[in-house]
């Protein structure tokens, strides 16, 4: 016969307290002395006893959960280079506190406001990440309206109440093609991402500004939607150009990855010929052939530092800091070299 599992008044006797001091204690309330509030977690520990998230819900109003609306196909995400690993960072910080990660995945096509007002019905989250900031978004707006806590994954362009969490892509998208220049490439093409996000528009424009720097034009910039397909229908166009660019750069690692099968299948040999970089050093990134050079970003650690100031701003803290990453890195490997018209001089 199994044991019973024991329950809050096993640890009020244990202690010797009324069962409503173990629940201010164990959820964190004032006014009790800290030597009975370690004598209740004591208690507590010795009889193997955790408050449930339901009845702890109940006791402090919370749901004790995050949520996180993501804009995808379901059967791409896994393959997506950013969020599991963002998605494993939140988790590593939100296990250590008893909550959980409430997703909600919805296509293009579908209701994405429905997806916040659902996260907030009943308060079954007790605030959101907000992803793939669009320029002048209108979800941050509707947060505001809900009256639901948020955390920005990056600065938005436009007002908002909410601290963000941010990664500057610029550096590394200014360090590929200063790369490529230095290689002594001056056909250079970019495959970006959708320009609603400003993520993609920050890559462009960085990706744009290097070269007129050195006072250069792009050889053409597609627009695609970060997928390994977009990848490929771009890069095609750019190799069917007139005068195709002897490098591409492409806004994240799946459309690289997918653009290098491309050239590969047009008879192209990736440097040889053609010079492609990716952003984002996803694990498949190094395993290619050739190694792909990329920009290393990191995931898990934006995923960790927006757990953290999202739990900030639930518990109530006041005016929490927008919080800076180190900007990523370049990581070159062998899908990049010197131009074939330098290499036959």
């Amino acid at each position: 016969m199994s044991k019973q599992r024991p329950t809050i008044a096993d640890v009020a006797t244990r202690a010797g307290v009324s069962k409503g001091a173990v629940s201010f204690a164990l959820n964190g309330r004032p006014g009790l002395a800290q030597s009975t509030v370690d004598k209740i977690i004591a208690a507590a520990d010795e009889l193997g006893w955790r408050p449930s998230n339901r009845a702890r819900s109940l006791s402090v109003s919370k749901a004790f959960a995050l949520g996180l609306v993501i804009t995808r196909d379901p059967a791409v995400l896994s393959s997506d280079p950013f969020f599991p690993a963002f998605i494993a960072g939140v988790e590593s910080v939100l296990s250590t506190r008893g909550q959980a990660l409430v997703l909600q995945v919805v296509t293009a096509g579908e209701d994405e406001e429905a997806g916040y007002r659902r996260l907030a019905q009943d308060g079954r989250v007790d605030g959101v990440f907000l992803s793939d900031l669009r320029h002048d978004d209108p979800r941050i707006g509707l947060l505001v309206e809900l009256g639901l806590p948020a955390v920005t994954l990056n600065r938005p362009d436009g007002a908002s109440p909410f601290p963000a969490v941010t990664l500057d892509d610029r550096p590394g998208t200014t360090a590929v093609v200063e790369h490529l220049l230095r290689l002594g490439h001056t056909r250079i093409a970019h495959v970006g991402g959708p320009p609603a996000f400003v993520h993609a528009t920050a890559r462009s424009t960085a990706f744009a500004a290097t070269l007129a720097t050195a006072g250069l034009e792009p050889v053409a910039m597609e627009t695609s939607d970060f997928t390994a397909a977009g990848g490929i229908e771009a890069t095609r166009r750019l190799l069917a150009l007139a005068e195709p660019p002897t490098a591409i750069v492409y806004a994240n690692d799946r459309m690289a990855i997918a653009g290098l099968g491309a050239a590969h299948a047009a008879g192209l040999s990736v440097p040889d010929d053609l010079s492609i970089a990716g952003f984002d050093d996803s694990e498949i990134a190094e395993y290619v052939h050739p190694g792909l050079t990329t920009v290393r970003a990191d995931p898990f650690r934006f995923g960790e530092a927006a757990a953290h100031t999202l739990n900030q701003v639930v518990d109530g803290a006041a005016d929490v800091p927008d919080v800076e990453l180190p900007p990523a890195q370049l990581v070159v490997r062998r899908s990049t070299a010197v131009p074939p018209q330098l290499e036959e001089s």
